[in-house]
Formats: structure tokens, sequence, C-alpha cells
């Protein structure tokens, strides 16, 4: 881009950054930390309560979080991309809380390649209209804004190509059994670990403006409600700790990597890749649509995205958007 970007920062709220290593913290030290009266503290925390954050108070000791928070850090991530894509990312957005971040980049038109990461969302989406749970702090909501001039591949395969480079990178991590669940889904063993929304406008001149929204679960309370299917957390599985900045900016650069590769040779390059990930290749699988159930085996995927499934001995092409997939009872 010729415009000149500045990366868009927004700090966390002062009290939680006061009590983020999830000790006590007394009224009075935290007032003259913070600048405030006592009142007002007590006013920030009654606001940050009522938006769901978790802050304990105890005569004697003061206030403290429910456990330590391992807030997100614009510079951190951004030392995590390789120098080719922090050149080409023309804005870094990090805000606190979000509708999502998918909605937030929806609301520019003009063309840079941005990213938002948020700490939290009150509106996240999943595939299907469904909600995506978004605690505080707990786990990464990251999106990304790329046009394409002219796309070599069906758009829709853009989520299986960002899949297979989330699994690479979790897998360079040293996260065990990664694998990838046509068409979105990441997860580690047999447990959801992580998502991809992805969305298209269409251009002029038949490009088209994709925003690539990521969900992965970091530190997800095992007490989080709205979950509908097994899931794990990323801190039960990586070898050694990492920040939520780091893996932040590992996950973007792998999405940027993923997106610059899919502008210039389309899915061809990701297709083997993927079947390296595959967990439904094989399975006995339920074909879902609306009130319908057929049962059959998943045969892999084709070049065009699509998931190859037989059914009563005759292939099928299954495409993205017109039927849920879920393994099948062993």
């Amino acid at each position: 881009m010729s415009q000149e970007w500045v990366d868009e920062i927004e700090s966390a709220e002062p009290v939680i950054a006061a009590l983020a290593d999830g000790g006590w913290m007394s009224g009075p030290r935290l007032a003259v930390q913070l600048g405030v009266s006592r009142s007002a503290v007590s006013a920030r925390v009654a606001r940050l309560r009522a938006a769901g954050i978790d802050i304990y108070a105890v005569s004697g000791k003061g206030y403290r979080l429910a456990g330590p928070v391992d807030l997100l850090e614009a510079r951190a991530i951004r030392g995590e991309l390789s120098p080719a894509h922090s050149a080409r990312l023309d804005q870094l957005i990090l805000r606190q809380t979000v509708d999502s971040t998918n909605s937030v980049l929806a609301g520019y038109r003009d063309g840079a390649i941005r990213a938002c990461l948020a700490e939290r969302q009150t509106a996240g989406r999943g595939r299907a209209g469904r909600a995506w749970v978004s605690p505080f702090a707990a786990n990464l909501y990251l999106s990304v804004a790329y046009e394409l001039a002219v796309p070599k591949a069906p758009v829709a395969t853009v989520s299986l190509a960002v899949g297979v480079a989330m699994a690479e990178a979790l897998d360079a991590l040293g996260v065990p059994d990664v694998g990838v669940k046509w068409p979105n889904d990441l997860w580690i063993g047999q447990d959801k670990v992580g998502g991809i929304l992805t969305e298209a406008r269409a251009e002029a001149g038949g490009g088209a403006r994709l925003i690539v929204g990521l969900g992965l679960n970091v530190a997800m309370p095992r007490s989080a409600d709205g979950i509908d299917q097994p899931w794990t957390h990323l801190v039960d599985h990586l070898p050694q700790p990492c920040s939520r900045s780091v893996l932040a900016g590992r996950c973007l650069d792998a999405v940027l990597e993923a997106l610059t590769r899919f502008e210039h040779a389309g899915f061809e390059p990701f297709l083997a890749r993927w079947t390296a990930f595959d967990r439904v290749a094989g399975q006995a699988v339920d074909l879902v649509d609306g009130a319908h159930r057929r049962s059959g085996v998943a045969r892999g995927i084709g070049s065009d995205g699509s998931l190859r499934i037989e059914i009563d001995g005759r292939e099928q092409a299954v495409y993205a958007g017109d039927i849920s997939v879920r393994l099948a009872p062993s």
C-alpha cells in the first residue's frame, strides 16, 4: 500500500493490567497506582464485573483476578512475524473487547492488509452462524483482511489452506497429534482446539476481499458454557509454556504465509499437506443437512476443496456450507 498505516493498539484496562499477575492488591495501593480515588477503584471494578470479568474483593486483602492473565502485547506479536510478512501487514489492530474481530475488519474498504486481535469477543461467530465462546484473555481471536486480485482457486478452499498452515504451526510448536477436520476445524487428538471462519466479498475485476477469522482455545476455562462438542485447549498440550503474544504472532505469520501462497498458486500446494493432517479420511461419518442425515465413509478431499464421501458404494462430492460433517459413533 502507498499509504503509511500506524498500528492501532488499545491498552488494557488499568485495573486489569495492575492485577494481571493474579495476586492480591490492596484498595489503597491500587488507587495510588492508578492515580484515582478509592471510590473510583470500586466503580471501575463494578463496571468490569458487569462486563463479565471475575474480580474478587476481600476485606484486608484487597482485589485480585480469578487467576493470572497473559495480556496480548503488540510488539511481541509483530516480533514473531517474518520480515516479509511484517512488511506486508499494513496495520495491526489490538483491542480489548469487540463484537467479533471479523466484524471489525469488515468495516474497512481501503484494500489494506490488516490483522485484528482482541482479548474478548461479545458476539464471536463460528461456521453456520454458531456462537464462538470468547472469554477474556483466555484464547486467541484473530482475523486477517486480505485482497485477492484474481483468485486461482475457489475462495471456499481458503479455509482449508489456512487450516493446513495452522496445523503445521502448532506441530512446529511441539503440539502432539494435531489434525484438521473438514472443512474448518483444528483438532488435537479427537477434540476440537480451534476453527476458521472465512468471509469473502466480490470485488471489481473478479477479485475478492477476504476476511479470515481464527479462534484458538489456549487456556479456555473448563467451566465455559455453550460448547456442544468435545474440546481441548493448548495449555494441556504445549511441551513448554508459550505466551499468548508469541502464539498470536506465530499464528498470524502462518495465516499470512497461507494467504500469500494461495494468492500465487491457489489450493494445489496445500492438497497433499492437508492429507497429512486429515482426521476424517477413512472414517465413518454422518452427513447432516437440515433434518436429513446420511451415513458414509470419508475418502479425502478433492482439488476443489470438496469432501469426498462414499455412500452405498458411490463417491459423492460435498461442499462447505451445504452439509455439516460429524464423525459417526464408533
